[in-house]
């Protein structure tokens, strides 16, 4: 009875606790511990939606990413240090290898400190790149804090993403705006790579660009990158789901600026930061609180009761009429709910060998509290061999959907041919052997039963 309790127990805490559909154990990684006070508020959310925090510093002996071959943790967050190297226990082979392992790390960096030397060689092998001497500080002289940043123009004030791009809206766009502008302040853009894996959250405005605040030159000639070039804010999500993002201003983050009053220049009122709504909306995605598809079951079977009702043959004949099914959920912060595509989208079935034969549009038919059943019926082609059904649905900030189900499909038996009589294009060949047939058996009749015609000559005898 103790035992069953304890179970009952734990099994309630694990429902309380995990959150996140990639699991609660969170790495946070700072210069000091003491440092975490001024990100309190951020720290405190990620607390209070289930995380189990551990913070550590570069230097602790106690670090590690895995243990016994499995991840000990399963997020990374990354905030500014002052060092130079991440020392031996993260090494840019071991965060490579933490990502393959399906954990997520989301990086804050700050154009105050340069990056360590792992963070540097990661962003290279993902195809992000920082400014020469990881010294890089964007300004805008026509978006940014009269009341902060009067001088410097360095803290950046933006719109909601969602507000100008519709494809992340449902993603990291603040519920309540309110007309309210994320602060981007003392920050660092990257460039990135043609890479499609990559995903710019946050862009620049055109008017902003980032130059090394150590050059007291007059003028600036050689910038780093400039307007819609320079990401402030980075999504990367790998073939295998896992997610990396990368946050160009770790004060961002900080309590300084969440809910904080900002002024735009050539503005008149004060308006609130939305910067603690979306970087909720920012880690939840990174750390798999949101956008993470689960494939709950699939089903293809033939339409013909006569021929069979079982659900996933293995063995199909050409021409059959099949149905395929297939049902997904989405996670949502702390639960599945159905899986909608998107109107400009579609889910798409391909039944193929080397190549497609039918490529076809997935349409929602039923739906349950918690997920949606997509399905589509066609006849198979005239093609024997080896088929699959695949699905591939791979689109920025959903997690990967690729299901194939592989089934053989066969010629028609002898006994499964249609006869001719009932195939419309056989009847005048039918007919012509039916005449055929006719006029032979009518001249054999007649030269059996036709009497020869009499001689009128007598043959003489001797």
């Amino acid at each position: 009875m103790k035992s069953l309790i304890s179970f009952v127990v734990l099994l309630f805490a694990a429902l309380v606790h995990a959150i996140s559909s990639g699991g609660d154990r969170l790495l946070v990684v700072l210069e000091d511990v003491a440092e975490k006070d001024g990100y309190s508020k951020f720290l405190g959310d990620l607390e209070g939606r289930g995380f189990q925090i551990d913070y550590e510093t570069p230097k602790s002996e106690g670090l590690s990413l895995f243990h016994l071959g499995e991840r000990s943790y399963d997020h990374v967050l990354f905030l500014p240090t002052k060092s130079k190297g991440l020392g031996p226990n993260l090494t840019p082979k071991l965060l490579l290898d933490f990502i393959n392992a399906d954990g997520n790390i989301l990086l804050a960096l700050s154009a105050a400190q340069s990056a360590p030397t792992s963070l540097v060689s990661l962003l290279l092998e993902l195809d992000i790149h920082l400014p020469p001497d990881r010294q890089g500080l964007v300004v805008d002289h026509f978006n940014y804090d009269v009341s902060s940043a009067p001088e410097k123009h360095d803290v950046l004030l933006l719109p909601a993403p969602g507000a100008l791009r519709p494809d992340i809206k449902d993603f990291f766009s603040p519920v309540s705006t309110d007309g309210g502008l994320i602060a981007f302040p003392n920050g660092m853009g990257q460039t990135l790579g043609p890479g499609a894996l990559l995903t710019p959250i946050l862009r620049a405005p055109s008017t902003a660009y980032s130059y090394n605040p150590k050059e007291q030159a007059e003028s600036l000639d050689d910038l780093f990158a400039s307007g819609s070039q320079l990401s402030l804010v980075t999504a990367m999500q790998a073939r295998n789901s896992a997610r990396f993002t990368v946050v160009g201003s770790a004060d961002m983050l900080s309590d300084k600026w969440f809910d904080a009053k900002v002024k735009k220049v050539g503005e008149k009122k004060e308006v609130s930061t939305l910067n603690r709504e979306f970087a909720k909306l920012l880690s939840g995605w990174t750390f798999k609180e949101t956008g993470v598809l689960r494939v709950n079951w699939i089903e293809h079977h033939l339409n013909e009761p006569a021929q069979g009702n079982a659900s996933n043959p293995k063995l199909y004949r050409i021409k059959n009429d099949v149905t395929y099914s297939i049902s997904l959920s989405e996670y949502s912060w702390d639960k599945y709910i159905p899986f909608t595509v998107p109107e400009s989208d579609d889910l798409q079935l391909e039944f193929s060998m080397l190549s497609p034969f039918h490529r076809l549009n997935l349409q929602p038919t039923i739906s349950s509290p918690d997920s949606t059943t997509y399905s589509v019926s066609f006849k198979l082609p005239d093609q024997h061999g080896i088929f699959n059904f695949k699905v591939n649905y791979k689109r920025p900030f959903y997690s990967n959907v690729e299901e194939k189900d592989t089934v053989s499909v066969r010629h028609f038996a002898h006994d499964e041919w249609p006869r001719s009589f009932v195939i419309s294009g056989a009847w005048p060949w039918i007919a012509g052997i039916a005449a055929t047939v006719t006029g032979w058996v009518a001249f054999c009749a007649l030269w059996l039963y036709s009497k020869p015609a009499a001689s009128g000559e007598t043959k003489k005898t001797q």
